[in-house]
């Protein structure tokens, strides 16, 4: 998230003030660029690490600020939710043993944060979606409390006008709306770096953009949101519509989304891109800081940019060109944004690897890739990719179509090779880590599948939410393993513990697939409605899905009785026999707490409503009994 030291509500002079050190930062890179002082010889590579902290049932632990005391490293820093954490990794030289070494800092760096978090009774998960979070870990509570955060979510959502809308549809469809942009939390990514030259910076680019849709295929994993099994790499979608702040009619005007993987191919160099993004997005963070960029230039002096970089930092494409100064030198580096946390530091390494190779093979191959390739092939192949991972067929060069599995085997695994041993990477690390890439190929195991895969073995007499545990504890207990994803063993429910984590809060168990009725439908429906789904209560809803009553078995049963007895033959609506007293719960609730309601209130069920008081969940004495037999079979088995 960069810089924490921002400001928000950027109007009037502030404005103009930041607008001017951001154009002024533009004409300085422009005359760098012309002058040639970016450094143009220097091939490094980088990365930084997110990943999740996971309480002892497997959910999000909010402890990030306890997590940074513990560590005491400035190489960790906070991301946008307390239950998230990143860390920064040196650069490297692309050359020699970089591979391993990049490996060898992961390791190191991911192991002080285990033995931090281990001591705060916690631990640490690497996956691009946590699949145990829910919406109610994305409260505002939740968020770190740092300005910058607070003032990013109140630029975007004042940007936005009204709520979040998030729509998707793969195995299962999700449909909600949320009030902040703490979606972007439910993301974690593994993002690295490649460092090139200003004239070079337009060709690399563009092949940056080719080559992310097949790398992306084989390194999807993240299908899950909500316990819904959405796309191979969910996070795409999710984190686009996280920080969309065009409104519905704004759409029809072809305005751009701050997160996109663009438009267009890069003609000139570097400037192309942030001229565009300076047009096309309005500045949501400004600093107090003052810098004079072209003054320091003109100076002999080595400028910063912090303007254009505060700016860049809020506008999210998935390549995305980085701006920095090291050792008085300035360069520039494109960033891949696209690769998820996990499943493993060998195959977070193994994904880089292949995408390293890629831009080193091709950029040897072509001077112009876009002579052999539309951008709309190529947008079209990276959002494919996202949808079906592996399972995806592209459109390559010379509009060839091809499966991904015979892409990657046949074709761009040996120019990946090539370039990576023409660029002087050890033997042993191209091996090791593009051999990962195709044995997970071979197997059609992507971290993502190896999910879904895991979710269809499990016995149905489980819960859902004990299913979901059961991920994230094998994703865990694996990870320490070191084994690569090929190699995992399916996840089991034995893994996540059992009742004590898997039943303390009812959104871990709550039934969500409802059948309700609206309060001017005909009771008589709800009489077959309860005899065809074997149900014993029915919400009534109205069009908004808000709340509104309730028609129990028992209370069925006195309206037959009243109206035998009276002769009633008239169709009676759900209105008049409705009970509208309710006792109603969040997802969020305890367990016992939900016990005690429903012995206190003499009730047989509990509606699960949401903080807008819409219908998200049921949770019945039936429910309870199911968390009963299963205690028991635990206890005798002990």
């Amino acid at each position: 998230m960069g810089t924490q030291d921002v400001t928000g509500q950027l109007t009037g002079a502030r404005l103009r003030a930041f607008s001017k050190q951001l154009l002024n930062d533009l004409h300085a890179l422009d005359q760098m660029v012309r002058d040639g002082v970016l450094d143009g010889d220097t091939r490094c590579i980088g990365a930084e690490q997110e990943l999740f902290l996971v309480d002892k049932t497997w959910r999000p632990a909010p402890l990030a600020l306890e997590m940074l005391e513990a560590l005491n490293d400035e190489n960790y820093t906070t991301e946008l939710a307390r239950f998230n954490l990143e860390f920064n990794l040196d650069p490297h030289a692309f050359g020699g043993g970089c591979l391993s070494q990049l490996e060898r800092d992961l390791e190191v760096h991911l192991e002080k944060a285990r033995e931090a978090a281990d001591r705060l009774g916690i631990q640490v998960a690497l996956t691009g979606i946590l699949p145990t979070l829910a919406k109610s870990d994305l409260d505002l509570e939740f968020m770190t409390p740092r300005s910058r955060y607070y003032a990013l979510n109140e630029a975007l959502t004042r940007l936005r006008g009204s709520d979040y809308h998030f729509r998707l549809r793969g195995l299962d469809e999700l449909d909600f709306k949320h009030s902040s942009v703490m979606l972007e939390a439910c993301n974690t990514s593994f993002q690295i770096h490649f460092q090139v030259g200003a004239q070079e910076f337009a060709s690399l680019y563009n092949l940056a953009q080719v080559v992310t849709a097949p790398v992306l295929a084989v390194a999807a994993n993240s299908p899950l949101l909500f316990g819904k099994r959405l796309w191979s790499e969910t996070r795409i979608a999710l984190f686009q519509q996280s920080v969309d702040t065009r409104s519905t009619t704004e759409h029809l005007r072809e305005t751009s989304p701050r997160v996109s993987f663009g438009d267009r191919w890069v003609k000139n160099g570097v400037l192309d891109i942030y001229r565009e993004d300076v047009t096309r997005f309005k500045a949501l963070l400004g600093t107090e800081e003052t810098e004079d960029s072209l003054a320091q230039y003109a100076a002999g002096e080595i400028p910063r940019l912090k303007a254009l970089q505060l700016h860049n930092s809020t506008v999210y494409r998935w390549n995305r060109p980085c701006y920095g100064v090291a050792d008085g030198k300035a360069h520039l580096r494109i960033e891949n944004r696209v690769l998820p946390a996990g499943p493993t530091v060998v195959d977070e390494v193994a994904n880089a690897t292949f995408w390293f190779g890629l831009m080193a093979g091709f950029s040897r191959q072509y001077d112009d890739i876009t002579q052999v390739m539309r951008f709309d092939d190529a947008a079209s192949n990276f959002l494919d990719a996202a949808r079906h991972g592996l399972d995806t067929s592209f459109t390559w060069f010379e509009e060839r179509r091809v499966s991904a599995r015979e892409l990657i085997l046949s074709e761009l695994l040996p120019i990946a090779r090539d370039g990576l041993n023409q660029s002087g990477i050890n033997p042993a690390d191209i091996d090791r880590y593009l051999g990962t890439i195709e044995a997970r190929v071979e197997a059609g195991r992507t971290g993502a599948s190896w999910m879904v895969d895991s979710l269809k073995k499990m016995r149905n007499s489980v819960t859902d939410g004990e299913k979901i545990s059961a991920l994230v504890a094998s994703t865990i207990h694996q990870q320490k393993s070191g084994k690569p994803l090929h190699e995992w063993d399916r996840a089991r429910t034995t893994e996540a513990g059992g009742w004590k984590h898997n039943f303390l809060r009812v959104e871990q168990y709550m039934t969500t697939e409802l059948f309700t009725v609206g309060q001017d439908e005909v009771v008589d429906l709800v009489a077959n409605m309860m005899h065809w789904k074997h149900i014993r209560h029915v919400p009534v809803e109205d069009r908004e899905h808000q709340l509104v009553g309730l028609v129990s078995y028992r209370t069925l049963l006195r309206y037959l009785a009243a109206g035998m007895a009276s002769g009633q033959s008239e169709p009676v609506a759900v209105s008049e026999v409705m009970e509208t007293n309710l006792v109603t719960i969040t997802p969020s609730t305890s367990t016992l707490e939900a016990l005690r309601l429903m012995r206190e209130r003499g009730v047989s069920c509990l509606p699960v409503v949401s903080e807008e008081g819409r219908l998200v969940g049921m949770v019945s004495e039936r429910d309870f009994v199911n968390v009963a037999r299963q205690l028991m079979e635990e206890s005798l088995a002990e």
